[in-house]
């Protein structure tokens, strides 16, 4: 099989996947698939209303002394990578990738299953980086000119800042650690990242490093949002590491509640899909009489006789050989 029929099979899958009775759409089995799943989902309402609660309560406002200044003078600019442009990136974007991959293999599954885990990767990041965030309160490194826009600090009896800028600013100045753009990134695209590297095979052990550009993308974009917010001083660099960290860990838990690791042999579809597999393989074998007694005809023998191979199409698609 050549590398453009290989990269083909990867994305539109191939037509024993369906004739064992695994290509359920969403039209066939879309409905029953999100019943089951329905708990999942109220979960998800559930983290969407705690992650609203915890952007509108103000965080902790942490002593910042006089001499704690020195770090926390660097100007105030704008962000380059702006706030609405991040659910685009690491939502849309992998839910777009998900269903191209879809609507090739035909695989609700496939597709619902990796919508679900994004989600959840998203929505658990944002509750722990926001919780994080309030319970931390530590300033940002642009945080004195949030908090004295006129430049003319003052301070309490104890020595602490007495703020007169603008609220919004100040709420936002005691906002750093961790850092929710690094965080969301990474738990985004690195749930894509480890999607796409199941998908291609990346590491079925046959040498092909190029694949690991596809795996990498991803998590280069993501590091590079985590640059940009020291760059543009509106974070630490322990804020950037603790939020890729923070990110990275919650989407590989995520992903593996629903796929098996990318580098395990099965590792290209869900385990719902396996477990399709195993379901017809049990509801379509048939008992014909023999001159001994009873003797089960395997199905993969009768798609073997239909097809005029003697291959196993059960052993090809579960180790990724078709």
């Amino acid at each position: 099989m050549g590398w453009k029929d290989k990269i083909k099979t990867v994305f539109q899958g191939n037509t024993n996947e369906i004739e064992l009775g695994c290509g359920h759409t969403i039209k066939s089995h879309g409905s029953s698939v999100a019943r089951i799943h329905m708990h999942d989902w109220l979960i998800l309402l559930l983290l969407v209303v705690i992650e609203i609660v915890l952007y509108v309560i103000g965080p902790f406002h942490r002593f910042v002394g006089k001499d704690m200044m020195t770090d926390l003078k660097y100007p105030m600019k704008d962000n380059t990578v702006p706030v609405w442009s991040v659910p685009l990136y690491a939502i849309i974007l992998p839910i777009i990738i998900f269903v191209l991959i879809y609507l090739r293999r035909r695989d609700v599954y496939d597709l619902h299953h990796s919508i679900l885990g994004l989600l959840f990767a998203i929505l658990i990041t944002a509750v722990l980086t926001d919780a994080i965030k309030n319970a931390v309160g530590r300033p940002r490194p642009d945080f004195f000119w949030r908090c004295f826009p006129d430049g003319k600090d003052v301070y309490d009896q104890w020595g602490d800042v007495k703020c007169h800028g603008k609220e919004s600013d100040i709420k936002e100045g005691h906002k750093s650690f961790p850092s929710g753009h690094t965080s969301w990134s990474f738990a985004g695209l690195g749930f894509l990242s480890l999607y796409l590297a199941g998908k291609i095979k990346a590491f079925d052990r046959r040498g092909h490093v190029a694949k690991l550009c596809i795996v990498i993308l991803p998590l280069l974009m993501a590091c590079l949002v985590g640059v940009s917010r020291v760059d543009d001083y509106w974070h630490h660099w322990q804020d950037v590491f603790a939020g890729g960290l923070i990110g990275l860990v919650v989407a590989t838990l995520c992903y593996l509640q629903f796929f098996p690791a990318p580098y395990h042999t099965e590792g290209w579809g869900p385990y719902a899909y396996f477990r399709a597999v195993e379901e017809f393989r049990s509801s379509t074998q048939h008992v014909h009489p023999t001159n001994g007694g009873l003797e089960a005809e395997r199905p993969e023998v009768q798609l073997n006789q239909r097809s005029g191979t003697n291959s196993n199409p059960f052993e090809d698609v579960e180790y990724g050989r078709m």
